[in-house]
């Protein structure tokens, strides 16, 4: 079985092949992470292309000495689908949603679901304290700026740094043990 590193080599040497191994690998826990993002199927699947494409053109500026791969690829994929979220044709689509449309979104709005949860992430997150899985949750499954949760938790913004820089050392201390 090829390893991880060795697919990540190949495909920055071009290889179709590599880069479709590490797409089958990855994708569906990039999938889940964007769609607790845009909530939306469509616009999840259409933001994951976007990522693998990312992914393809800037295959060179990834660096095993820098980090997993797994965590850059993360990264892309956050950070495409806030934009998303951001953009205008986004915003624009989701002015005249029905009133359903506003129940299912509130009654799945736990974003730390099961999709979410086909890396493995949920249980980590569960087991922090509840201030920190409120601000986990928005700043990184919602897509909140770190202002917009300060306005949202009604807590100044430079706590909100704070605690967010203290909850993630503590998930990484849990994840990586």
């Amino acid at each position: 079985m090829e390893q991880p590193n060795d697919l990540i080599l190949e495909m920055q040497n071009g290889s179709e092949k590599a880069f479709s191994r590490l797409y089958t690998m990855y994708s569906e826990a990039i999938y889940g992470i964007i769609y607790s993002i845009v909530l939306d199927e469509g616009t999840a699947e259409e933001v994951l292309q976007d990522v693998f494409i990312k992914v393809w053109n800037n295959a060179a500026s990834y660096s095993v000495n820098k980090g997993r791969f797994f965590t850059w690829l993360l990264n892309i994929a956050r950070n495409t689908a806030i934009d998303e979220t951001r953009s205008k044709a986004f915003k624009n689509s989701k002015k005249n949603l029905s009133t359903t449309n506003f129940v299912d979104i509130l009654s799945s709005s736990d974003s730390l679901n099961k999709k979410t949860n086909a890396i493995g992430l949920k249980k980590f997150v569960d087991a922090l304290k509840p201030a920190c899985i409120k601000i986990i949750d928005l700043l990184y499954f919602k897509g909140f700026t770190q202002a917009e949760a300060s306005k949202t938790l009604d807590i100044p913004l430079g706590t909100i740094k704070t605690r967010n820089r203290t909850c993630i050392n503590d998930l990484r201390v849990m994840v990586l043990g």
